[in-house]
């Protein structure tokens, strides 16, 4: 397990490190990445949520179970948060980055390792998790963004059209729309958003590495340590009790463990530039969570499965 989850957190590490470089180097113009941004945003990451869901492959995987026990475990998970947030004491844009880096996960490195494990079966049991994840995880974003972002607390009105226009929850319900109806996507898209998606990683990656700020790095250590302890202690315990509770067991419990011990992703850090939170915290968190997780992945999902029972 250990290696093949080293093996999906490599590339990202490099990718981040490239951006980083790229940027200090001065290799692209510095109105370049603002646009890259707004691309990945608007464009490839809504491409790439679109084009998994809507050709997801199900058959054999206990849909309902897995789907209820990742969508409570992220709800219970993301209301402790916020209601924890006078306690930890983050201003709003700060905790918005702490709450993603929290609840959001890599998509890349959830497939890669479930197909690691499971072969065929596990790429099922990760279209599920995504499934369920993706859009759970991006409507409380919003909602968490309009809280406490730099934009301002929108009316009742104008945070129904926040969710209901923002691209990654319209790119999650259209491929979930397209996958349960039957109708699929058409044989000219497919391909289209498929080679769009996959251009979300490495930008999106890119981007998080050039907007890394070293100097910054000691103000980091608190926020980083929160969030951290949130996605590799809390996410994980809460997936435990859910997968108890509702008798889930076998791949579909270790890939639930999985998916919610992922570190956070690259859409994090767009997210927060796009709507208002503490870009640069984000990209620290996402960097700094991609070099833990190597070790913390295959140590919690170990020992949460032998002290448990559940694989």
């Amino acid at each position: 397990m250990t290696l093949t989850i080293l093996a999906a957190l490599a590339p990202i590490a490099l990718l981040i490190g490239l951006g980083a470089a790229l940027r200090r180097l001065g290799f692209l113009a510095e109105a370049f990445w603002p646009q890259a941004e707004r691309l990945a945003y608007y464009v490839l990451l809504p491409s790439l949520l679109l084009h998994g869901l809507a050709t997801a492959r199900l058959d054999g995987v206990p849909v309902g179970g897995l789907a209820l026990v990742l969508v409570l475990s992220t709800v219970a998970v993301a209301a402790v948060t916020v209601t924890a947030r006078p306690l930890l004491g983050f201003a709003g844009p700060a905790f918005t980055s702490v709450f993603q880096g929290g609840v959001r996960f890599n998509n890349y490195v959830g497939v890669s390792a479930a197909a690691g494990l499971y072969g065929a079966q596990g790429i099922a049991l990760a279209a599920v998790a995504n499934a369920a994840i993706v859009p759970t995880v991006n409507v409380l974003c919003v909602l968490v963004f309009a809280r406490f972002g730099t934009a301002g607390r929108p009316s009742a009105a104008g945070l129904a059209r926040q969710i209901a226009l923002n691209p990654l929850v319209l790119g999650s319900l259209g491929g979930i729309v397209l996958r349960m109806s039957g109708l699929g996507l058409p044989p000219g898209i497919e391909p289209v958003l498929r080679v769009l998606g996959q251009a979300s990683l490495p930008l999106g990656l890119l981007c998080v590495g050039a907007a890394l700020d070293f100097g910054a790095a000691r103000s980091w250590v608190r926020p980083v340590a929160t969030a951290s302890l949130i996605k590799f202690g809390l996410m994980p315990a809460a997936t435990l009790l859910a997968c108890l509770a509702l008798g889930l067991t076998g791949p579909a419990a270790v890939t639930a463990l999985l998916f919610q011990t992922l570190p956070t992703a690259s859409s994090s850090y767009i997210m927060a530039r796009q709507l208002g939170g503490d870009a640069p915290l984000m990209a620290g968190i996402t960097a700094t969570q991609t070099v833990i997780a190597g070790a913390a992945l295959p140590l919690v999902v170990t020992l949460v499965l032998a002290l448990s029972g559940l694989g």
